[in-house]
């Protein structure tokens, strides 16, 4: 009889006095796609790091093809064809990407690295995977997105036989997923096995075999993906029932909808929340824009048009969502306009106020708060506690007197923040460093929700968050809407735009490629402008 392909059996791990795991279990077949899902902080990275010989377990036995290997290296994981991508890029910045993917593994002429060699042959694994790109860039030079394909690559390049993969389609577009998925079943049908760790039900029911769920540490339950429903995933994970956006459609489109389809049934949900939320409520078309951006024009050493002659009005009590494949100018339309980039051309208003040329701060005492996309490098400083990342660019607020922080104030304040938003661990003084990067992602959105905002730059803000933090974090979006409050939503998941926004626009190389109301827009139609394959209308902003 064949063993498993992975056997992890009673594992417990305790970082301090935090259990990561408790007795937690995993058996993955060889030849399977299986999918681990749980809330953030139920121990699935963790789970995952074990098994890669990042970490140690304080108990249990981890076992690969019949092989006692508990408690071996990284090295050793590697070398007998287990490899992880993990959820935080572990890449060298001033490196090209062909550099990091060989690192370690470097092709030589004589006692030479042959660099040329090495771009060669990255790039015809760019070419086979579909995961492109620009081989000879630095790494630091990349988006998000890019960065995160060269992660999948580096363990790809190594003929990794058992893939585990954190959070892999975070940053990736839905025919970047597709790819991916294309990739994964390959592996999958030449004997490979794969671990997905992910909080996306879709992805869990597209592309899964099996599925194992996780809660506080525990092995709750274990499913077979063919039998089962998305609301009975997410009722394992979370011990309720959750209602998602991106659930209903699939319920609904599973169901015929309207008109039969995903699109029909996310509509028919879109419309539905739109109609209970906005009773009562002024048009935004007839309020004067919050935010009014004209011509923006940012450039960057790679591109001197980034982000091309950019030109939107936001109005209050309104979300627009801007959908794209990632690397097309979200991220420098969200630092232009949060500050964090000069401007090559145009001007920015918050209301009245001209801020083209304001810093950071003067911005947000305007109205401004800035959900980032990158939470370790721009929403946090991962070494302070999380009650000190709850008062960053507020810190003025909890002074007393001389000037000193007031640690009472600063603490309440950080307490009452994590009960809202679910934090895990609950304790205020415990480094951000140490949370999972979903809970890392709470910190950043209880910061900016709270504070006195007119517009939300809310740039993928539910990347690698769990399925009830979704929901809540929808929740609050809408809610911001509902104030009165402009949202501009810049995510890479076209389900979570198009359940949440109002218009929704496309950015292709840097340009605002087309502007629809929510009641024409659909994933057919915004896929070719998404892919450049549909012209530009010139007029859409």
């Amino acid at each position: 009889m064949t063993p498993p392909a992975i056997q992890l059996s009673r594992i417990d791990k305790r970082f301090g006095a935090v259990p990561a795991n408790r007795d937690a279990d995993l058996t993955v077949a060889a030849g399977e796609i299986h999918a681990l899902v749980g809330e953030n902080g139920a121990g699935k990275s963790t789970l995952m790091r074990i098994l890669a010989g990042v970490t140690a377990p304080d108990a249990g036995t981890v076992a690969v093809e019949g092989r006692d290997v508990t408690g071996w290296s990284a090295a050793e994981a590697i070398a007998a064809g287990v490899g992880m991508v993990h959820q935080h890029f572990m890449l060298v910045p001033p490196l090209t990407v062909a550099e990091n993917v060989v690192l370690g593994r470097e092709p030589r002429r004589g006692m030479m690295f042959a660099r040329d060699t090495a771009s060669r042959e990255v790039a015809a694994l760019c070419e086979r995977t579909g995961l492109r790109v620009p081989v000879d860039a630095t790494v630091a030079s990349l988006s998000v997105g890019e960065a995160q394909r060269v992660e999948i690559l580096k363990v790809l390049y190594r003929g990794a036989r058992i893939l585990v993969l954190d959070e892999p389609t975070a940053v990736l577009s839905p025919p970047e997923v597709d790819e991916l998925w294309t990739v994964l079943r390959g592996l999958r049908d030449e004997g490979g096995t794969v671990v997905l760790i992910t909080h996306k039900l879709d992805e869990v029911m597209a592309i899964s075999d099996r599925i194992t769920v996780m809660r506080a540490g525990r092995t709750v339950d274990r499913l077979e993906t063919a039998t089962t429903t998305p609301a009975a995933i997410a009722r394992a994970m979370v011990g309720r029932d959750v209602a998602l956006a991106g659930d209903v459609a699939l319920a609904l489109g599973a169901m015929g909808g309207a008109d039969g389809g995903w699109d029909a049934g996310m509509a028919a949900h879109s419309d539905a929340v739109a109609g209970e939320e906005r009773t009562g409520s002024a048009d935004p078309a007839s309020l004067p824009p919050a935010l009014i951006l004209r011509d923006v024009t940012i450039a960057t050493p790679r591109n001197p048009r980034a982000l091309d002659a950019f030109s939107l009005d936001l109005r209050p009590g309104e979300i627009v969502g801007i959908a794209g494949v990632e690397g097309n100018g979200q991220t420098e339309l969200v630092e232009a306009i949060a500050g964090l980039v000069p401007l090559a051309r145009g001007s920015i208003h918050l209301g009245e106020v001209d801020v083209s040329r304001l810093p950071v701060r003067s911005r947000t005492e305007a109205g401004l708060s800035h959900i980032p996309e990158d939470r370790q490098h721009r929403g946090l400083i991962l070494d302070y506690s999380i009650a000190d990342n709850l008062i960053l660019g507020e810190h003025r607020r909890f002074t007393g007197r001389g000037g000193a922080l007031d640690r009472a104030r600063i603490l309440a304040h950080a307490r009452e923040r994590i009960a809202e938003f679910d934090i895990r661990p609950a304790n205020p003084l415990v480094p951000a460093r140490t949370l999972s990067g979903g809970n890392q992602q709470k910190i950043v959105i209880a910061r900016e929700m709270g504070r006195d905002f007119t517009v939300l730059l809310a740039s993928q803000p539910t990347r690698g968050v769990d399925v009830g933090a979704i929901e809540f974090i929808h929740a609050q979006l809408r809610a911001a809407r509902a104030a009165g409050r402009a949202v501009l939503l810049v995510s890479a998941d076209l389900t979570e735009v198009l359940a949440l926004a109002d218009r929704v626009g496309v950015l292709y190389s840097g340009r605002l490629a087309c502007l629809l109301d929510r009641a024409d827009a659909s994933a057919e139609i915004l896929g070719p402008y998404m892919t450049g394959l549909a012209g530009r209308r010139e007029d859409a902003a």
